[in-house]
């Protein structure tokens, strides 16, 4: 079976985290043992070995630098012009995997047919009588091994557009899917933790999305954007990384009607991993998920709230390195 995930902040975590994603896991965690720079060091679950070890062939890989005005106080570059170089030293990243084998770019809707026939033709069937389940998974993650996994390219928050010609380059360099949204104040949107609809630029950000036909990505827009951009755009739509708000009352997710009005538009809806998305009543700095008794069998609560609204074809997995 091949996998795909709906949302990895690859670059990111090669970048600011100065992970080697071609390596070996217990490699990538050996090094960073003892380093406290940041949070979580050497607990890091996912690399480009990894992912084919678990035939996640396919994903939604992100760019991801955030602008913050003076006096706002979440991390992030201090001009729109900085955050567009760091995306697009991300993107280099992303080519460089691509000129190695790691990673090859998914463009349209032929290059995503070649690159599921060339995994679902590589992949042993499932097994018959003479061969054992292990044998067999050894066999798949082996082939695996030696094929690159494709990427459709998104950014999470549109604050490094820095005006809608930087949103035509970043297509015609293969940008396919945008959220304009990220944490607290955006230049196009608000999203986690702010309030407020769309910005003016942020309603021709959506209009000039849906004329390039750039997917909208509605994971971390407020109730007031979510239900404008809607209005504006009627392309593809998706929920990369979100949980439902009927199970952790926070406004990061979803309430009913907006999982409704997704449903109707024929979304995707992918399940975030975050702990404090998952269980309610977290605390950020005290909460634990032994504490709260979160696993990872916890997010299919959310997974069977939408299967119960809607049904299994409108639910994915949106792991999220990041949130």
């Amino acid at each position: 079976m091949l996998l795909v995930d709906g949302h990895l902040d690859l670059s990111m975590n090669a970048l600011e985290w100065n992970r080697d994603l071609t390596r070996p896991l217990v490699d990538v965690r050996r090094r960073e043992t003892g380093q406290t720079d940041k949070k979580d060091r050497s607990r890091n679950v996912c690399t480009l070995d990894e992912m084919r070890r678990g035939e996640i062939g396919l994903c939604i890989a992100t760019q991801i630098a955030r602008y913050v005005a003076e006096g706002n106080n979440l991390p992030g570059w201090h001009s729109p012009e900085i955050a567009w170089a760091m995306t697009q030293g991300q993107l280099a990243w992303y080519q460089a995997m691509e000129k190695s084998g790691q990673l090859v770019q998914i463009r349209d809707r032929a290059g995503l047919t070649r690159h599921l026939e060339l995994w679902q033709n590589h992949l042993p069937e499932i097994p018959t009588r003479s061969v054992s389940e292990e044998s067999l998974a050894q066999a798949r993650s082996a082939i695996a091994g030696s094929l690159p996994i494709g990427y459709v390219l998104s950014l999470e928050g549109a604050d490094s557009i820095v005006d809608l010609s930087y949103l035509e380059t970043a297509f015609a360099r293969g940008l396919r899917a945008l959220g304009p949204a990220h944490y607290g104040p955006g230049r196009y949107s608000p999203g986690t933790g702010a309030a407020g609809g769309l910005t003016p630029a942020g309603r021709d950000l959506v209009k000039e999305m849906r004329r390039l036909q750039i997917i909208l990505d509605v994971t971390h827009l407020t109730d007031e954007a979510f239900w404008e951009a809607l209005e504006l755009y009627d392309g593809p739509v998706w929920a990369s990384h979100n949980n439902c708000r009927a199970l952790v009352p926070h406004q990061r997710q979803f309430n009913d009607d907006q999982l409704h009005e997704l449903i109707r538009r024929d979304a995707i809806i992918g399940a975030a991993f975050d702990a404090w998305m998952m269980v309610p009543g977290w605390v950020r700095g005290q909460s634990t998920p032994h504490g709260t008794n979160c696993k990872i069998e916890t997010i299919v609560d959310h997974i069977d709230h939408i299967c119960q609204l809607a049904g299994i074809a409108f639910v994915a997995v949106g792991a999220g390195v990041g949130e």
